[in-house]
């Protein structure tokens, strides 16, 4: 006989720190007092609720910046969330400090794929199996590759997930828990929409998996995409839309029977705010108050980042200010460093860190000119076949690069006007993260970067010398103008 029971699962991704609303049309959108409040609401309607985040809790506040996520784990405890699963952030405060954080947090944190070098030792448990209303629910947490682009530096970890090292994980948890009567099995992935839908497509439908709620791409989905039988889902990222599933289970064949998804909008014509997570974030927010307001500099006017996959103003004019007294000749910038679309004309600390969060080492090389163009024909034919999707890169002013994607070929590479040639040398700045990684984002090898001399570090932290250069600089100009282009 049919046991059908009803279960809702609430989910959020990628909130970054997004702890306060924004005025759009009138309203105050999105904001995490707004968030506890409807979260309060729901579950005081409904006697069989769960919620779940699927990553990526830190970077892009100045609140997150300065207590280095504490602050963070402490407000999102005031969620209450039952599951949350490790994202590529989860790693840029380093490996031990993410281990302390769980400590912080009164929640359980799930990742099947992340393991300590040697051992294979996970770092999390992989999974977790909550029971309510007598139902048996399962999820198991998976985060992408970029995690280790992150951690490249302390090699302590490695993971699997290529979507085949995925699908041998979650086999390898479902074989082990087989005799365990699970009413629900949930992928909480942190792997980006398109590849979620590559997993979905490769799961057996013997192994039971019912849903995907997805992250990392901030991909805002109106209604589930099937693939496969599955429906997966994400919900863009801060908190600015809450998912919500309503299931109908029937636990005496552990099967799912029925299931609608909404998307929520959070904002203050649908919630109000919870008063306790008000006063502990103006707690927090008043320790940073006078930091945030300092006035760094002015901009002539305001400069704009629109993408992150093609030149901007805000790009160029980091480039040219790393570049300036430097003892390099190019800055190479990563333009994912940036996570605002504009800035200015008046910078305060608070927008300057929300605009830039991520702190980098800076390294200097000597490259010559055949592998300078071997690097700009890779990350701009890269952007290209992605759809600028791949890492894109800033030159400071004097360096230019434009390929053809019509007929695959870099039609220029020149500096201060003069094309390249093989025995051209010049000394190259880039990021730690994008020397680490060089061959994911460069497409040479770190050998190939080392051939005249070892990088040698020249910055060892480039957010603190933008501050400085911010602070002894006002009225600061710049433009797009055809440092890098690809023609289609």
């Amino acid at each position: 006989m049919a046991e059908i029971r009803k279960l809702t699962i609430l989910h959020s991704n990628d909130p970054h720190g997004a702890f306060y609303p924004e005025e759009k049309n009138g309203k105050s959108c999105g904001g995490i007092s707004f968030l506890a409040g409807k979260l309060s609401q729901i579950r005081k309607e409904e006697e069989n609720c769960l919620y779940v985040i699927a990553g990526d809790l830190f970077k892009g506040s100045l609140i997150d910046h300065d207590y280095k996520g504490i602050s963070t784990i402490e407000l999102i405890n005031l969620l209450e969330p039952d599951v949350v699963t490790i994202g590529n952030h989860g790693v840029d405060y380093g490996i031990g400090h993410l281990l302390f954080l769980e400590k912080c947090a009164r929640f359980d944190i799930i990742n099947a794929n992340m393991y300590v070098t040697g051992s294979k030792k996970r770092l999390f448990e992989p999974y977790k199996i909550i029971t309510i209303g007598g139902m048996k629910v399962m999820f198991i947490g998976l985060v992408t590759m970029d995690v280790l682009l992150s951690a490249k530096g302390e090699d302590l970890v490695f993971d699997y997930l290529r979507v085949d090292d995925a699908l041998y994980e979650i086999k390898t948890i479902l074989d082990a828990y087989r005799t365990v009567d699970v009413d629900l099995t949930v992928l909480v992935t942190h792997i980006g929409y398109e590849q979620d839908k590559v997993l979905a497509e490769k799961i057996d439908p013997k192994l039971g998996i019912d849903l995907i709620i997805g992250a990392h791409s901030h991909t805002l989905l109106k209604k589930p995409k099937v693939v496969n039988g599955i429906p997966i889902v994400q919900v863009g990222s801060g908190f600015e839309h809450l998912g919500r599933f309503d299931l109908a289970i029937d636990t005496s064949e552990h099967k799912l029977k029925d299931l609608k998804w909404s998307l929520i909008d959070i904002d203050s014509d649908t919630c109000k705010k919870d008063a306790l997570m008000e006063a502990v974030l103006e707690a927090y927010a008043g320790e940073v108050k006078l930091r945030s307001e300092q006035v760094l500099t002015t901009f002539r006017r305001q400069l704009s980042h629109p993408s992150r996959s093609r030149e901007t103003e805000l790009s160029n004019l980091f480039a040219d200010l790393m570049k300036e007294d430097s003892s390099f000749d190019v800055m190479m910038l990563g333009t994912g460093c940036f996570r605002a679309k504009k800035l200015g004309p008046v910078v305060d600390y608070l927008s300057f860190k929300e605009a830039y969060p991520f702190d980098n080492a800076i390294y200097m090389m000597e490259v010559d000119g055949a592998l300078l163009r071997k690097i700009c024909h890779h990350f701009l034919k890269g952007s290209y076949v992605s759809e600028g999707s791949s890492e894109y890169f800033a030159f400071s002013k004097g360096m230019k690069a434009v390929y053809d994607a019509k007929t695959d070929e870099l039609i220029e590479c020149s500096y201060n006007g003069k094309e390249l040639n093989e025995d051209d040398h010049l000394k190259l700045a880039l990021q730690e993260f994008h020397l680490n990684n060089c061959e994911e984002f460069l497409g040479v090898s770190l050998e190939e970067l080392s051939m005249y001399k070892a990088p040698v570090l020249v910055v060892n932290s480039d957010v603190m010398t933008y501050e400085e250069l911010l602070r002894s600089r006002f009225e600061l100009d710049a433009k797009t103008e055809g440092r890098t282009k690809i023609l289609k």
